[in-house]
């Protein structure tokens, strides 16, 4: 029964699609909310100070207006973005918040926030070595020796995972009982530094953002690669804890809590990655094509 229950199902419903709707929304100066990459402290809920929200084009790419106010990071940089369809995004996360703003769920404006100001210094190098690290430790490759129910779905749902990471980028990926974890060959390693060298900083952030929700580098290029819905790769993700409470139960809200904010971080991460990942400059040379 546990099984049925934990069975990916192949045509769930995406979350990565645009938010639709005009150019507005609403934003407001500097909050942002922590991750294991992120220097920045959670700050407190406070009253919805502003009405309106727009987004205008500015030099430096698209800005987001608080009534008459340009929105700032916390470093007191201009909020700017690079895409329309992020500051659309972005704008609609702020549009939504009611009477109070609440700060935490305002993941894209975190990751914005984090590549505007970077408070951790990092330059390119250093964030594709910090995404890539996470293959010494990726939740897939972990395997149990026992009981045999869980070595069977460790085996049935993760295998295909690896087996088309392998395939997809040409490399081999073991996994291992072993608590050293698997040992991946170097190979491997300059491979996939090399693939996510074809991405900007932004990406960049939303890459490892997306791998620490995971704990998973092979379910995040699952993602990225629309292998994988948000909720197959939330599930991989969470597999042994998954039937653990299948098999002995749970606390009921800690977790649904847990499980749907653990859904929301990786759909805006992986959203932010493509977002981050267009080009406004082709698409508009094509249409005048």
């Amino acid at each position: 029964m546990w099984r049925s229950c934990l069975r990916l199902r192949d045509g769930g419903r995406r979350l990565l699609n645009r938010p639709a709707g005009g150019p507005s929304a609403s934003m407001s100066p500097g909050p942002t909310i922590p991750s294991p990459a992120r220097a920045y402290a959670p700050p407190t809920e406070r009253k919805r100070f502003y009405q309106n929200v727009s987004i205008t084009q500015g030099e430096g790419g698209f800005e987001i207006n608080l009534d008459h106010r340009k929105l700032k990071t916390p470093q007191a940089k201009l909020f700017t973005v690079p895409s329309e369809a992020l500051a659309i995004a972005v704008a609609t996360e702020w549009d939504s918040q009611q009477d109070t703003i609440k700060y935490y769920t305002m993941h894209l404006t975190t990751l914005c926030n984090t590549s505007l100001d970077n408070p951790t210094q990092r330059n390119k190098d250093q964030l594709i070595r910090a995404a890539v690290k996470f293959l010494d430790t990726d939740t897939i490759c972990y395997r149990v020796e026992e009981p045999e129910t869980l070595v069977e779905l460790q085996r049935n749902e993760w295998d295909p995972i690896i087996e088309w990471a392998e395939k997809r980028y040409g490399v081999e990926i073991s996994s291992s009982t072993s608590i050293m974890g698997p040992s991946i060959p170097a190979k491997t390693r300059e491979v996939l530094v090399s693939h996510l060298a074809s991405y900007n900083t932004w990406a960049l952030q939303g890459i490892e953002f997306v791998a620490a929700q995971l704990k998973s580098m092979v379910l995040t290029l699952g993602l990225i690669d629309m292998r994988l819905t948000v909720e197959q790769a939330v599930l991989l993700s969470r597999l042994e804890e998954e039937y653990q409470i299948q098999k002995w139960g749970n606390i009921e809200w800690a977790h649904d809590y847990e499980l749907q904010e653990l859904r929301a971080r990786t759909a805006a991460g992986t959203l932010f990655i493509h977002l981050c990942s267009e080009s406004i400059t082709v698409k508009h040379k094509l249409l005048k094509e």
